[in-house]
Formats: structure tokens, sequence, C-alpha cells
């Protein structure tokens, strides 16, 4: 069986040029980036340049990159950090939050004793920025606000430069969960004030178990992996120097490519809307991915005008994989947190919500054969086409 995979947003497939890279580190540069001797610090070269070339893409310093092995692990040592080091004592942050920032918030808030204030999104999905100064200005406690760029379900955007701008007039932390948007788009760390971002390379193409923090120099955070000077004491333990090429190699591909692979890609979301909006009476689109400006093109979030809790598995067997909702969260038995605040009570009991994600890879022939599939699922659903709106 041929085998269609259209849940990017959960993970990529391998470059063959990412792959032929990690490759030839594990063969040739196997020697320990903190060792002193030539095959130590040719290592430790490899792992510099990456730096510099990651600092290059966000006009930051090579020094305000530390190399992790994922975006959740960047997000936990920024917010764990920011509390147990900065002194941070209230997060303002959003119920739409990858659970790897959404629960290191509540961990904080546990154990710490942390304050947890939440913004309320409304039914598209976005924060209100008037509230979010509302709620800054409304207590003198040393605050960080966490907030992703692009939704990992929805792929709304935020407008990350005006809520960085507002935390620094007022003296406030800002964290931003890039995971999703990083590598494909252009990022510009030196016109967005923010303070902290994480990466994953598993997301662009490259390899899991890498990824990076963006710490924003002389912000005082320390690290909360101990045993050693790696990363600039920042994260102890051996570097990753396979992954970290990789993850080099798959920005490189990346960037060259942005133009060219966002055309393609944005091509293929929108023959994806016209093909359901087509073919399946009354399906809707949540928050703002049918939109082209105000939400990231890699991801399409559809709401299926019929329950069906097993349409997953329907079109795993026919080979085609997608996801309903976050992976992070796709053992869960109740619709996650985003569906939540964005479908009314009476959608959720009866639709079904699907995201579809793309890469570069995908061709319109897989498009359409994901539509022939769910236009035959759909068959099997009485649709009362007097209490759905057509879109």
């Amino acid at each position: 069986m041929d085998r269609i995979y259209l849940d990017n947003a959960a993970t990529t497939p391998l470059a063959e040029e990412v792959i032929d890279a990690m490759v030839d580190v594990m063969k040739m540069n196997y020697g320990n980036p903190s060792s002193t001797h030539s095959l130590g610090q040719e290592a430790k070269i490899l792992i510099e340049n990456v730096r510099r070339q990651v600092a290059d893409y966000l006009h930051v310093t090579p020094a305000e990159i530390v190399f992790t092995s994922c975006g959740t692990e960047s997000n936990n040592m920024i917010i764990k950090s920011c509390v147990e080091h900065l002194g941070v004592e209230r997060i303002i942050t959003s119920p739409m939050e990858h659970k790897c920032v959404a629960e290191t918030v509540l961990d904080m808030k546990k154990r710490r004793g942390t304050e947890v204030v939440y913004l309320r999104p409304d039914r598209k999905g976005d924060v209100d920025l008037a509230q979010l100064e509302e709620i800054i200005k409304s207590s003198d406690k040393k605050t960080l606000v966490t907030l992703m760029h692009a939704n990992n379900e929805i792929g709304n955007f935020l407008d990350i430069k005006k809520v960085a701008l507002l935390c620094k007039e007022n003296n406030v932390l800002f964290h931003s969960d890039t995971v999703q948007s990083m590598a494909h788009m252009e990022m510009n760390f030196a016109e967005i004030p923010l303070d902290f971002a994480s990466c994953s390379a598993h997301k662009f193409h490259g390899p899991k178990g890498s990824g990076f923090a963006f710490i924003r120099k002389a912000s005082g955070l320390k690290g909360i992996i101990t045993g050693g000077p790696q990363e600039r004491s920042l994260r102890a333990g051996t570097e990753n120097v396979c992954g970290i090429v990789g993850l080099g190699k798959a920005l490189e591909l990346s960037l060259n490519h942005l133009e060219e692979y966002a055309s393609d890609i944005k091509e293929i979301k929108k023959h994806t809307i016209e093909r359901l909006t087509a073919e399946i009476y009354g399906v809707k689109f949540n928050g703002r991915s049918s939109e082209e400006d105000g939400s990231l093109y890699t991801v399409l979030s559809v709401l299926l005008p019929f329950k069906d809790p097993l349409i997953g598995l329907k079109l795993d067997m026919k080979g085609i994989a997608v996801s309903q909702g976050s992976a992070c969260s796709s053992g869960a038995a109740k619709p996650s947190m985003v569906m939540m605040m964005v479908l009314e009570e009476e959608e959720m009991e009866n639709s079904t919500p699907l995201r579809v994600s793309f890469s570069h890879l995908t061709t319109k022939q897989e498009i359409d054969a994901l539509i022939e599939a769910l236009s035959e699922i759909a068959k099997s659903f009485t649709i009362d086409k007097t209490n759905v709106e057509h879109r």
C-alpha cells in the first residue's frame, strides 16, 4: 500500500541530504566535543558552525543559541529557570499552548507557588492584546509571558513583535514557543525583542532529538541540567554532534528553498480547502487555519459535519496518515484544549476535527486521495443540511 503522509505538524520525513550529513559525522567525527585533542575539536567546530548558522538566521549572536534535544526541553528549561533563577512570580499564558508549555507552567504553580493567569481566546483562537496589557499592568510581580507563535493545531499566528514590544515597555519577560514556525518563515530577533524562543529540528525535515533554545544575552537564565560546562553551562551533557549537524543541514535546505516551498505548500493548502468545500457539505475550518495571512501555511484544521471518533483509524487503514489533534495529545479521550476553546459544545458533540498538515513533499494527487476517502466515509453518515453552514 502506498502511504500518504499528511501529519507534518507532528513530524516531518528526514531529508536525504540530512541523513547523508549525519552519517558522515557518525563515521568520521566521533570525537567528544569537550576533548582537547584534534578529533574532539573537529567535532566542536561542527557544532560552532551550526550555532553561527542558526544565529545568522535569527539575527542574534551565537552565544544566544543553546542546543537542546527538542522544543519540549527548551521550553522546560526557559520556563523553569525563569521561576527558579530569575525570580518570576507570575506567568501569563493561554489555554491554547502546547502541552510542554502548559504542563510546565502548572508544575511551577504546584511546586513553586507561581501565580498563573490565563488569557481568554476568542472563538477564532486569537488572544486579545489589550487584555494582555491590562493583565500585565495589574500587578508589580515579576512576570513571564509565554505565548506560542503559531498554534500547532489550528495554525493561528500571534503577532510576536507587538507582544515583545508590549512586554519590553512594561519590563516583563517574553517567551514564545516557535517550534511550528521556525525555518518556515523569516525570523529576525534583532527586530523582535523577545527574550526566549524554542526550536525542534524534526518540524523541518531534520532529526528528532535535536533542537535549540534562543536565550537573550544578559537575561541571567541558568541551566536546569547540571553536570558539565557544555553549552555555556546552560545545558550539561555531551552534545549530540550528528543531531546538531542534521539540524543545521535541514535549516540550510529550508532557507535555501523557503520561497519555493512556501509557494508550493500554500497552493496545496488552497487546493485542499477548495476540494473539501466542494465535496463535503457543511465542512468548516477551525480558527484562522483557512486564512492565508492569518495562519501558518503548513496547517489546516478541518471540522467535518459528522461525528466519527474512529476517522483517524479509518483513514490509516486506507494508507493515509493524518491527526485528530496534536500528536502529544493523541491518546486523550476528550477534545484538546484548543478545540474546546474554538468550538461550541454542540459542534464538539456533532462534528469531527481533523488536522491536515503539509510539507513540500505533499502532492495534489495525495490530497485528492484524502478527499475521496473522506467523501466515502461521509456517505455512511446522515448530514442534516438544515443545520449546517456550507462554506
